[in-house]
């Protein structure tokens, strides 16, 4: 066998060698890429071929911190172009690695904001842009993607590692900062589930709190051999663009509330509301709701259940048995009857959350919270504070 890749690292050179070997053996494989055609493919031109990673005979990239390279210029290319960069923008790419999308980037926007946590793609990253007279334009910032305040931007463009790809998408749609577009190359199945429409297998809970502050384009698939190391799987360029005005929801009420609905999302939502256990939750903050409304949360949490549309399990299982047994079940039952009153009222007792639109959730929503129930202990339910102006531009 040629080649056998290693499992925790991979040696970069040898990787060069394997995939411009598996380069030469492919005669027509443009039916993956669309229009994209390999016979018009800039790598195959050894003079515009990057000298620069042959000379890294010694560097190690780690799948374990999703250090996958793309490394084919026809792609990288395409990605810059339909991100339409101005030459006065100023763009945020996070995991620059190598810099083969950050020289790019350079040259067509004035200033490039590079967020990478490895301190020896720093370095590379620094003598690549020098040799290219670009260092002027280049900002990076060696700190964890997740855990750093962004500077102000106005593109985001990036191969951004699969290990954070929910977290950072709630951090740049649900963020501060305003901006135009972020044109991302992501893992393939995680890419369908944000693009996914109301009917749709992969339709969940991910795509319903994207797609009530954003767009979500798709622009191509990109083969999982045209990175090094080569990745288990495919991945998608898709470009999210935030949505110029917000409906009038408080966002911590929105995504607790799509956390309920889509904690089984093919069941419906008159089975799930009329559970015991929920229904104790939610006479509780309804009794509880108007205690806290002047107390609203500080900061802001992106970890992955932002998006969680799988098995959720609630938790504070002693606070609720404590609730339970102070509660008579006379209230239950009023409390519980008021809750399918709300679902038929709207049409929703039968319908699965897998199948309902942003607007039709968004009624439902209303139609709870006029009714005095919430979904957040700490909700003021006509007030969005300053998350509005983080997503208006």
């Amino acid at each position: 066998m040629l080649f056998k890749q290693k499992s925790v690292r991979t040696h970069f050179s040898g990787l060069i060698f394997f995939q411009n070997y598996q380069r030469n053996l492919w005669v027509k494989p443009s039916h993956r890429y669309g229009k994209y055609n390999e016979e018009d493919d800039d790598d195959k031109d050894p003079k515009l071929r990057n000298t620069k990673e042959n000379q890294l005979d010694h560097f190690y990239l780690y799948k374990s911190k999703g250090q996958h390279l793309l490394t084919n210029t026809r792609i990288l290319d395409a990605i810059v172009r339909r991100s339409n960069i101005k030459p006065t923008d100023t763009v945020l790419e996070i995991g620059p690695g190598t810099g083969n999308l950050t020289v790019k980037l350079l040259e067509a926007a004035e200033k490039v904001v590079a967020v990478e946590v490895d301190k020896r793609m720093v370095d590379v990253l620094h003598k690549r842009v020098a040799e290219n007279g670009l260092q002027e334009r280049l900002n990076v910032i060696c700190k964890d993607a997740m855990k750093v305040e962004f500077p102000q931007f106005d593109l985001v463009v990036a191969n951004i590692p699969y290990g954070i790809s929910s977290p950072l998408k709630a951090k740049l749609v649900y963020g501060r900062n305003p901006f135009r577009s972020a044109t991302l190359l992501l893992q393939k199945e995680f890419a369908r589930r944000l693009l996914a429409e109301p009917g749709d297998a992969d339709f969940n809970r991910l795509a319903v709190n994207v797609n009530l502050v954003a767009d979500v384009e798709f622009v191509m698939d990109v083969s999982k051999r045209e990175f090094l190391p080569c990745p288990k799987v495919d991945s998608s360029v898709v470009i999210i663009r935030p949505k110029p005005e917000l409906p009038d929801v408080n966002l911590n009420e929105w995504r607790a509330f799509t956390r309920t609905c889509f904690g089984k999302k093919n069941k419906t939502l008159g089975a799930t509301f009329k559970q015991k256990k929920k229904v104790m939750q939610l006479l509780k903050l309804a009794k509880t709701t108007s205690l806290n409304k002047e107390n609203p949360p500080t900061g802001n949490n992106y970890e992955c259940d932002e998006y969680y549309d799988g098995k959720y399990e609630d938790g504070d299982t002693d606070g609720e048995e404590c609730f339970a047994s102070s509660t008579s079940d006379l209230e239950m039952n009023l409390f519980k009857e008021k809750i399918v009153g709300i679902l038929r009222k709207g049409g929703f007792e039968d319908k699965r959350p897998s199948k309902v639109s942003n607007e039709d959730l968004l009624h439902l929503l209303s139609l709870f919270n006029q009714a005095g129930i919430y979904f957040h202990d700490h909700v003021k339910p006509n007030d969005l504070g300053n998350a509005n102006a983080a997503y208006l531009s």
